[in-house]
């Protein structure tokens, strides 16, 4: 992300801050140096802000303050930017049920250069076309479609899931879903099908009982 100042007459005699606002005012860049964590993951070009890693926390409003000296004296110009923190969309289905395929999609469309994608179960990456664990479907994740494919999901599938999407620029990540696994419980069909038939074999021979007797005569 770059914030961009658009003050006129910017020269090298000039005078930069940039200053973040919010309920407080924060020095993003203030004596010829970024300030706070923007030291590690921020450089100047020119008189704008190249942001790397960018995260949800930098979004806001961004003031940036150019002085210089006049025939009056010194000369303010200002210019506010808002920084708007775009996530990636990732689609978990809340409830699925054990056995089926299911799929989990990311997207960022913002993306530029194309972003790679890698999926996280319970805060642990997952690697491409592998198992999950010892008693866990197998999936398969496209890391340039964002796409993770569970081929017969299981109970040991369930957990908290994200997507984050990585390139030059740096990466960005959605909120975390949860996703539950939940197994199809057989015996209980079989038993209430088994229920239901003896009860229709039961008004069946009630109903040729009836029929004996002559009660629909």
């Amino acid at each position: 992300a770059i914030l961009a100042c658009k003050t006129p007459k910017k020269t090298t005699s000039s005078r930069l801050e940039w200053k973040k606002l919010g309920q407080g005012v924060s020095l993003v860049y203030y004596q010829q140096a970024l300030q706070g964590d923007f030291k590690d993951r921020a450089e100047m070009i020119d008189f704008n802000i190249r942001i790397k890693n960018v995260t949800r926390n930098d979004a806001g409003k961004y003031r940036c303050e150019v002085s210089a000296p006049s025939d009056q004296g010194q000369n303010l110009q200002e210019d506010t930017v808002t920084l708007e923190v775009l996530v990636p969309s990732c689609e978990v289905p809340t409830s699925v049920m054990s056995g089926s395929v299911v799929e989990l999609r990311c997207q960022d469309k913002e993306g530029n250069p194309a972003p790679e994608y890698t999926w996280f179960k319970d805060g642990t990456s997952l690697l491409g076309n592998q198992k999950l664990g010892k008693h866990n479907s197998s999936y398969t994740m496209n890391t340039k479609s964002g796409i993770l494919q569970f081929n017969m999901i299981s109970k040991m599938d369930s957990g908290e899931y994200y997507c984050e999407a990585r390139n030059s620029v740096g990466h960005r990540r959605c909120p975390g879903k949860r996703m539950q696994v939940d197994v199809l419980n057989i015996s209980g069909i079989i038993a209430a099908v088994v229920v239901v038939a003896f009860v229709v074999s039961l008004c069946g021979l009630s109903v040729c009982y009836a029929q004996r007797k002559g009660y629909f005569s």
